[in-house]
């Protein structure tokens, strides 16, 4: 078995849908050396508030409609998009300010959850509200209107289990100032 990684490896991708969301401007824009925050730190709360009650539509290109059968069955599915507003000049950012904020230490990109990345491939759990033909209805989706959409995947607890998570400090801190009352 050949083991070496291969740098001149040809990726393509295909969208096999496009995401319809209210949400039309990304939360986060990348700059030249960092993130910026678009929301004003003392409304992040409510901005993740109104995400989580968000309705998307996931629309899914009609010859793929096929690859859909079965998946009502689950209640959360794991939506692989692609940040298309991110000008590709900008995923060379190597380290960064967790949603550009300069009160956290710089991370390494891999480190973070940054759209701004060498391949943005982004991925969110979401609840299934339902489905109609081929759309996909989900809540919570913080994917901008237009999204292209890379993949959907079933999720199952059993499958995507991590035992004993750990994260450091920064991210703890992230996650505690976003919980709900």
């Amino acid at each position: 078995m050949n083991t070496e990684a291969r740098n001149d490896a040809i990726l393509q991708l295909t969208p096999v849908g496009v995401v319809r969301s209210p949400i039309t401007t990304p939360m986060l824009t990348a700059g030249e050396s960092d993130l910026t925050l678009n929301e004003r730190m003392d409304r992040i709360r409510e901005y993740h508030r109104r995400v989580k009650e968000t309705v998307s539509r996931l629309e899914i290109f009609p010859q793929w409609i096929e690859l859909l059968d079965g998946i009502e069955g689950f209640s959360h599915i794991l939506v692989l998009y692609w940040p298309h507003l991110i000008d590709p000049a900008r995923r060379n950012l190597k380290t960064v300010h967790p949603m550009g904020r300069k009160d956290l230490p710089r991370q390494g990109i891999f480190a973070t959850c940054s759209p701004a990345r060498p391949n943005p491939v982004l991925v969110s759990a979401v609840p299934l509200a339902g489905r109609k033909d081929n759309t996909l209805e989900v809540k919570g989706l913080e994917a901008v209107d237009g999204s292209p959409i890379i993949d959907i995947k079933p999720y199952s607890k059993s499958y995507l289990r991590a035992e004993n998570l750990r994260v450091p400090a920064w991210m703890d801190r992230i996650h505690r100032e976003l919980e709900d009352d």
